[in-house]
């Protein structure tokens, strides 16, 4: 199965009002876990790489080449995406390698200024052929994206994206990134206004601390791609310390990494099947 493009899984699960996985690409080993993952669930998945990890590898090149030879070879439909963009020429260098789509984040500017660099970016990726997801109502910190006021107003947001051209937009309901805790609460009547004010998809940031039945409903709410990355994170550092202590000699790190993809694979082919309604089972 050749590269596919996430504006078409995005899409294709929007009309079904499905979920579709977005994960984050850490380093290779996550990329290989990921499409493992896809392929034992047999369902698409859309690999990310965001501006920090670019960062870490010195460079969108590296991380990124790798990540799309792993998607090429899949057996089912893999996309890659550049995700959290603050940075224009970010965006660019994606698109000349080879992303079928980006995110750029601009929901920590000023309303004004978010729409104007948000709408350049567009028009320059929509002349490549690429899908563009925008950010409004900031989804930042577990305080931050709690705190009163910080949501996404579906009449603001409708003016967004016209304004802009994006062909998805990242919401504030009430998740927030980097949690390690499954305690978050989504403003469901919120994603419903939005859904319906709004005729592109939308992704809901901070999934990893959403409960998964608050995610399922996110998704009949209209949620449509839905972000994980910490979550993943926590399941491989734990399987590699499990793997570490009960082979305290171990050289070759292989032997524990391998422990982390494993581990990395379970949990995002558990998680594809509950956002796409196929799998009722319950998170480890």
């Amino acid at each position: 199965m050749p590269l596919v493009l996430a504006a078409d899984l995005v899409r294709s699960a929007a009309v079904a009002r499905t979920g579709i996985g977005a994960f984050n690409v850490i380093h290779l080993e996550t990329a290989e876990a990921l499409v493992a993952a896809a392929e034992n669930a047999r369902l698409p998945v859309i690999l990310q790489i965001s501006q920090n990890c670019a960062d870490y590898h010195g460079g969108l090149e590296p991380i990124g080449l790798a990540t799309l030879a792993a998607a090429r070879a899949a057996t089912v439909p893999v996309a890659v995406h550049l995700d959290h963009a603050e940075r224009e020429e970010l965006v660019d260098e994606a698109i000349t390698l080879g992303f079928g789509s980006v995110m750029f984040d601009g929901g920590a500017l000023p309303y004004d200024e978010n729409e104007a660099v948000t709408a350049r970016v567009a028009a320059r990726a929509h002349d490549a052929g690429v899908f563009v997801e925008g950010e409004l109502g900031k989804v930042g910190g577990k305080d931050g994206a709690h705190a009163p006021g910080v949501r996404t107003d579906p009449g603001e947001a409708r003016a967004f994206v016209a304004a802009t051209g994006v062909d998805a937009l990242a919401v504030a309901v009430g998740s927030s990134h980097a949690m390690s805790t499954r305690t978050a609460e989504l403003d469901l009547a919120l994603i419903g206004r939005l859904r319906s004010a709004l005729d592109v998809p939308l992704v809901l940031h901070g999934s990893s601390g959403v409960p998964d039945g608050t995610i399922a409903a996110a998704i009949r709410a209209g949620m449509t791609k839905i972000n994980v990355s910490t979550r993943l994170n926590g399941h491989f550092t734990r399987s590699i310390r499990e793997a570490l202590d009960a082979q305290p000699d171990v050289v070759d790190s292989r032997r524990y990494v391998r422990a982390g993809r494993e581990a990395v694979a379970a949990e995002a082919e558990r998680m594809l099947s509950l956002f796409a309604g196929t799998s009722g089972s319950t998170p480890k």
